[in-house]
């Protein structure tokens, strides 16, 4: 891993994201982007149109550039703020700051093309009026990127416990990737965790994650399996919670119910429930 794309927008999560950007940076040797993204459409606005037929072309145009001139100084606050979180947690290595102005997703597209790994808060700069929903953004950007999306939690702990939700589908099989890939990793204690449904036999689960457990410990993870039954998002968020896991491992996309991760009712109740980071890899 050689840099960590950091999405931020001023909020307190944006804060917690820089922390754990530090930590794996630090970890991997990596350096830092914080991305800041103006939408554009804020220019664009139906409000913003009918003060133009109302106060003339001339006064449209200078509103404009003040919202741009806003935006400018809104960039530097965040900068500054991201970098002394970055130093105040001790991060010593490369940070980028960049601003843009677009769509979110289309400068994603351009921005993570050169980055290992993608991190968004789980809420943003409205956390504090809507506690019980997740960022506007955030499906959007799960939905739409192609690298590995570790979405933060409101506060940050130390990882020494993780959990890998296995369904044996191509996703779940690109996280093992990632995680035989990223060695500094195996610091952390790895629980692999597959959940049954219907009429599955307990020996179908462990047939699923054997392969994989054993592919885990020659990378030198030290690996604790179960094999869970019911439904999906209770099992996993039950586990989570009963061994005080640190760091949720999932495929974006998967076989069972775990494939609705971040398109349907699985995800949303997962990250919303469980108050630890989410790595979702597609």
């Amino acid at each position: 891993m050689k840099k960590i794309l950091l999405c931020t927008d001023g909020s307190a999560y944006s804060a917690v994201s820089c922390h754990y950007a530090a930590w794996l940076a630090e970890l991997a040797g990596a350096s830092i982007t914080l991305l800041y993204i103006t939408d554009i459409r804020q220019f664009d606005v139906p409000f913003v149109a009918d003060f133009s037929g109302s106060l003339g072309i001339q006064p449209y145009q200078d509103l404009i550039g003040q919202m741009r001139g806003l935006e400018r100084h809104k960039a530097a606050t965040i900068e500054s703020a991201s970098r002394k979180t970055l130093e105040h947690v001790g991060f010593t290595g490369e940070v980028e700051f960049v601003h843009r102005t677009g769509l979110l997703v289309d400068v994603l597209e351009e921005m993570e093309k050169d980055a290992d790994l993608l991190i968004i808060g789980k809420r943003g700069a409205s956390a504090d009026v809507a506690i019980r929903h997740l960022g506007s953004n955030l499906e959007r950007v799960i939905r739409s990127s192609y690298k590995p999306c570790l979405v933060t939690s409101r506060a940050y702990h130390d990882i020494s416990r993780m959990l890998l939700a296995y369904d044996g589908s191509a996703s779940c099989r690109k996280a093992v990737d990632f995680l035989c890939a990223f060695t500094p990793l195996t610091e952390c204690a790895l629980h692999l965790v597959t959940v049954l449904t219907g009429g599955q036999s307990e020996q179908a689960g462990l047939d699923l994650v054997n392969t994989t457990e054993s592919r885990l410990k020659d990378a030198g993870y030290s690996v604790e399996s179960a094999v869970l039954y019911g439904h999906v998002d209770e099992a996993i968020a039950d586990y989570v919670r009963t061994e005080e896991i640190g760091l949720l491992i999932m495929g974006a996309y998967g076989h069972s119910r775990i494939r609705n991760l971040v398109i349907g009712s699985t995800s949303t109740t997962l990250i919303r429930e469980c108050k630890i980071p989410v790595l979702c890899v597609r």
